[in-house]
């Protein structure tokens, strides 16, 4: 009863903190409307919107972030360097996206922590014990951030995988049809938004570092190590070699298009020979059972009424 009631406060606690962080709309319009009633210079007034649009969970991270951050906080720029990698290829490419994720392993950490503790606590462990298992609980909580990093990676790297083979038709047709490869990118970036929209963005990035002055080998290399796929720098390889020894681009986009519909074919199929063997342990541990009551369950109920009407037997 006292582990139900913990949880049951643990929760009522967190809600609480959450209302009261989370902004009120109805406050907000009350103070711009005030402000604009006083006869405020413009700038005032667009100050007043901006501060009254920022919630005050955004200023309390803020402020947190700083101190949640030097407990997991990486001191190798190569490390930091690594990190901020990772973060854009699962698409988190803001400014404070490496410390947001570093205050969160901290944070996620005391989190595990204090439900660790709570659960040793309502169990009444010993104090060894209960030492063990917090430890436990916070060092899931610290992990726990890297996994979500990874699952959002792969996430990103398989949407892209997929869109690919459709994006490099549609490069195929625009480059045939007379536009040059940068504005190629850039008309697929626009058509693919609503269809592929990650590898949409991808292609739009190509297209403003383009634009900013950066060589376009350099910006299909950027390219292919934000997404990490190799069927990208496989792409990126074939793009600079058609254009290093002069031969014909877009022939080069359609022998890759049919190499990745012919791979994405195969592991289709290859999933669907596993599908087979991965069906076996359900089969086993739920369908068989129920279908052995049904066939056998009526002639066992049988045999037992038999058995036990005969004198002797039973």
């Amino acid at each position: 009863m006292s582990l139900y009631l913990l949880g049951a406060m643990v929760v009522v606690s967190i809600a609480l903190v959450v209302y009261a962080l989370w902004p009120k709309p109805d406050q907000e319009g009350d103070t711009i409307k005030r402000r604009m009633t006083g006869r405020k210079a413009q700038s005032q007034v667009r100050a007043v919107r901006q501060k009254a649009a920022e919630s005050v969970a955004k200023r309390v991270m803020k402020t947190v972030a700083p101190i949640a951050v030097r407990p997991a906080k990486k001191q190798d720029a190569e490390e930091m360097s690594k990190l901020r990698m990772r973060l854009a290829t699962a698409g988190y490419r803001g400014e404070g996206a490496p410390t947001t994720f570093l205050a969160s392993k901290t944070v996620v950490a005391i989190c595990f922590g204090a439900a660790a503790a709570g659960y040793a606590w309502a169990k009444g462990f010993p104090l060894p014990t209960a030492a063990g298992t917090i430890m436990i609980g916070a060092g899931m909580g610290f992990l726990a951030p890297d996994l979500w990093l990874k699952s959002g990676i792969s996430k990103r790297m398989e949407q892209i995988r997929h869109g690919l083979p459709d994006t490099l038709d549609m490069l195929v047709i625009s480059v045939e049809s007379g536009l040059g490869l940068d504005a190629a990118f850039q008309r697929v970036g626009e058509e693919m938004r609503g269809v592929h929209p990650v590898l949409a963005e991808e292609l739009q990035l190509v297209t403003l570092e383009a634009q900013m002055g950066i060589p376009r080998t350099e910006a299909l290399t950027n390219l292919s190590t934000r997404t990490g796929l190799d069927e990208v720098r496989s792409l990126v390889a074939i793009i600079n070699q058609a254009e290093r020894f002069g031969t014909s681009i877009a022939r080069a986009l359609r022998n890759q298009s049919d190499a990745l519909r012919v791979k994405r074919r195969q592991a289709a199929e290859e999933r669907a020979q596993k599908t087979t063997v991965k069906l076996m342990a359900p089969l086993i541990l739920f369908i068989f059972p129920a279908i052995l009551v049904v066939l056998a369950g009526p002639a066992a109920l049988k045999m037992i009424e038999a058995l036990g009407n005969t004198p002797g037997l039973l």
